[in-house]
């Protein structure tokens, strides 16, 4: 046989080989993957929960490490990492070791759309991360001094233009769910007030009852309460069916302010490279438990909307993410712009 023909029928076997290490090497880790679901998890899990708390995302992320707790029968603690909108808290999740006991409870901002307000993030929402699912979503409310003379949001708009050069909105970082409903809002308005940060949405309504912020743009959650009792004023539902919680709320688009458009998700997510069998128990788990009536009625009650059980798991998440990067990057670019 010519030499070129042995060479050639060398490398061929060569190359045959190669795939057979790959595709063994490939089925030996799927394998093992399999395997350490069957036991998973042998012990604590922490989540992450990437802003101080009191707040809807810490809220959210102990609803989900509860029902996680109960239905895989180990306990996932809740870890408070705050700071710049979430991404301080985020990107040690994202650089955890991806074997199932270090977890996110993320959100729109943390997961989405935290690319746009800091283009030197360590991470990438759609790549780093390997979603897990949906725990609910909760659209957003405009709260504001009681004391501000507004009723609704045209007031609120008037009000805001007269008082634009002193008016201080708060929020929970740049590109935290607060953060980007006002930025919404205040593109739609047409006004630029003074932001001032917070660790998280809890500090922030204790500032605006203290009369040292004007309003904040929070899921329906945060302020309930004292929308209840009268210490703030409760102007608008960003989104477009009214919140059960505050029916007597009108929304944006009834006031005629469909830019004021938002509802953040909450969600769980895993490391990047975490096993895919881990991943899949992980999404049966919280899904089973999203079902339990008790659980439904605690949500419900604080205003989230569930996701029906087919808009649910990690392919499902992956599209939401997706869909709401499109969605809202082009505009909120063009408003950090502005």
């Amino acid at each position: 046989m010519p030499k070129q023909a042995v060479a050639r029928t060398a490398t061929i076997k060569r190359e045959a080989m190669k795939g057979h290490w790959i595709a063994a090497a490939r089925f030996a880790l799927a394998g093992l993957g399999g395997a350490q679901a069957q036991d998973y998890p042998t012990r604590t899990v922490t989540v992450i929960v990437p802003f101080a708390a009191g707040g809807p995302a810490d809220v959210m992320g102990r609803i989900a490490s509860d029902i996680l707790s109960r239905h895989l029968g180990q306990s996932f603690v809740v870890e408070n990492v705050a700071g710049a909108g979430g991404t301080v808290g985020a990107t040690r999740a994202a650089r955890a070791n991806p074997d199932g006991y270090t977890l996110l409870a993320g959100h729109m901002g943390t997961n989405a759309l935290a690319p746009i307000f800091y283009p030197n993030l360590g991470y990438d929402p759609e790549k780093d991360f390997e979603p897990v699912n949906l725990t609910a979503v909760q659209p957003e409310l405009l709260a504001v001094r009681k004391d501000i003379p507004a009723n609704n949001l045209k007031e609120f708009a008037a009000w805001a233009k007269a008082n634009e050069s002193k008016l201080n909105m708060g929020h929970a970082g740049i590109g935290s769910v607060s953060y980007i409903g006002c930025l919404l809002l205040n593109s739609a308005i047409g006004i630029k007030p003074t932001l001032v940060p917070f660790t998280g949405t809890a500090p922030v309504m204790n500032a605006i009852l203290a009369g040292n912020v004007d309003y904040d743009c929070d899921p329906v959650l945060g302020p309930l309460q004292h929308v209840r009792k009268g210490t703030v004023k409760a102007l608008a539902i960003a989104a477009k069916k009214r919140s059960p919680l505050l029916p007597d709320v009108p929304t944006s688009y009834e006031q005629g302010f469909p830019q004021f458009d938002c509802a953040p998700f909450y969600a769980i997510f895993a490391p990047k490279g975490t096993p895919q069998a881990i991943v899949d128990k992980l999404a049966k788990a919280l899904s089973e438990g999203l079902d339990e009536p008790a659980v439904q009625k605690r949500l419900t009650d604080l205003g989230a909307q569930i996701a029906e059980p087919d808009e649910r798991g990690p392919k499902a998440l992956a599209a939401l993410v997706h869909s709401e990067i499109a969605r809202l990057t082009p505009i909120l670019k063009a408003a950090s712009a502005k």
